[in-house]
């Protein structure tokens, strides 16, 4: 399988997604939406992930190419192709499908709980995940379900988690894919962001749990196969 990943910051990139493709076989392609150079055709590809960023789905103004991409995803969801969309990317994947995006009432930093709503244990996509697990969070944004899609899951803090539209598109507002090179990498380049708040933690304690990442990548094997199951 072909897989191209759309990225938005040098900090952010494929991490765990990137080893799960080259150890099934699959060919891994990366844009740096960022760098304005061309996006790719959605014939370029079989399955699209679109990656995270410190930005807003709104601030096309301050990135013009966030029209560009959001156009792509659109002719993406045309042509029934496996999508996955990881923070920004669940973001911006709920917004070109109609739904809101706006400030979470409080943001959510560090390693904390989601939980499987009823559609989400009864959903394709997560057959074989827990009912509850622990993943990677840094945003201050949600995006509300848009019309026709399904809510998957949700926290103390985000009620809105994950989304399904249909079998092949998939928006997740947690970081499944971080190692703990990514995680230093958000450390150093967002630590502005970790402030005084009911849901974030601070550096000291995220890397106390950096064995979450190994803890997790079960989960993100399981959704990932299941987003691409006979395609």
């Amino acid at each position: 399988m072909r897989i191209h990943t759309l990225e938005h910051v040098p900090f952010e990139g494929p991490a765990a997604l990137e080893e799960w493709a080259l150890a099934n076989g699959h060919t891994l392609a990366r844009t740096p939406v960022y760098a304005g150079g061309p996006l790719p055709a959605p014939e370029d590809f079989d399955f699209l992930a679109v990656l995270g960023g410190p930005m807003s789905v709104h601030d096309e103004a301050e990135h013009p190419w966030l029209t560009a991409e959001k156009a792509l995803l659109r002719r993406v969801v045309e042509t029934g192709k496996p999508m996955l969309g990881v923070c920004l990317g669940a973001q911006l994947l709920a917004e070109i499908l109609g739904g809101a995006v706006t400030r979470n009432p409080e943001p959510e930093i560090g390693w904390l709980e989601v939980e499987a709503t009823a559609e989400g244990a009864d959903s394709p996509l997560f057959k074989g995940m827990p009912g509850a697990f622990t993943a990677f969070h840094w945003h201050g944004e949600t995006f509300s379900i848009p019309p026709g899609g399904v809510r998957l899951a949700k926290s103390r803090a985000c009620a809105n988690q994950a989304f399904a539209f249909g079998e092949r598109i998939l928006g997740v507002q947690f970081h499944l894919e971080t190692t703990p090179r990514s995680m230093e990498l958000l450390l150093e380049n967002c630590a502005d962001e970790i402030v005084d708040a009911p849901f974030v933690q601070d550096a000291e304690r995220m890397r106390a749990q950096t064995g979450q990442c190994e803890t997790m990548r079960p989960t993100l094997n399981t959704l990932l196969n299941n987003l691409t199951k006979e395609y």
